[in-house]
């Protein structure tokens, strides 16, 4: 494999919107220094074919190393394997019940109770509306463990024309938290400068 300046851990599950992941993975290929481990869910693997027209073949060519989500014993379940950081992306309901409540039943959550575990960036972009008390809840306990929860709401300061756009935006907003170098949006200016 060739030299990568940081490595990153990138998980899909079955919410809505595997688009998303989709777009991650593909921003930092293209970014050319993250090495990429990847993990998708069984349920994402559903909805990757409902919502997008990509095969599962075609997302997984994405990541570096590509790891069965029923395989704890991957090298991601350990907070000896150093990462600079981990990517749900979207996260689901499930998967951070899982998180929140720190009782991992895959391998995708295991990874992600091991970011928070060895104090490392965990973004969770959770996809679900409208939103009940205990998603709520769930979604405060994995912020007090330390997850930074990024919903992809849209912005609009930036002016989309597309839904490719919205999703940009997001997907870079994600990659900020983890200071990879993008140019998936225009950055906000003071007006008229």
């Amino acid at each position: 494999m060739a030299a990568f300046v940081r490595r990153i851990v990138v998980g899909i599950s079955g919410s809505s919107g595997p688009v998303y992941g989709i777009r991650l993975l593909e921003a930092l290929r293209a970014g050319g220094s993250t090495e990429i481990h990847l993990v998708v869910t069984e349920a994402a693997r559903r909805t990757i074919a409902l919502e997008t027209d990509r095969t599962l073949d075609m997302v997984s060519s994405l990541g570096h190393v590509v790891y069965d989500n029923g395989d704890l014993a991957a090298s991601i379940s350990s907070g000896s394997f150093l990462t600079d950081g981990m990517i749900i992306a979207p996260c689901s309901m499930r998967s951070l019940g899982e998180i929140a409540h720190s009782i991992p039943g895959s391998l995708m959550t295991r990874a992600a109770d091991v970011h928070l575990k060895e104090r490392r960036r965990l973004v969770l972009m959770v996809r679900e509306t409208p939103l009940h008390a205990g998603h709520l809840r769930n979604m405060l306990l994995a912020a007090e463990a330390g997850a930074i929860l990024l919903p992809p709401i849209p912005a609009f300061y930036h002016r989309p024309e597309t839904i490719g756009d919205i999703i940009d935006h997001s997907v870079g907003k994600a990659l900020d938290l983890l200071s990879v170098p993008h140019q998936l949006f225009e950055r906000w200016r003071s007006p008229g400068r």
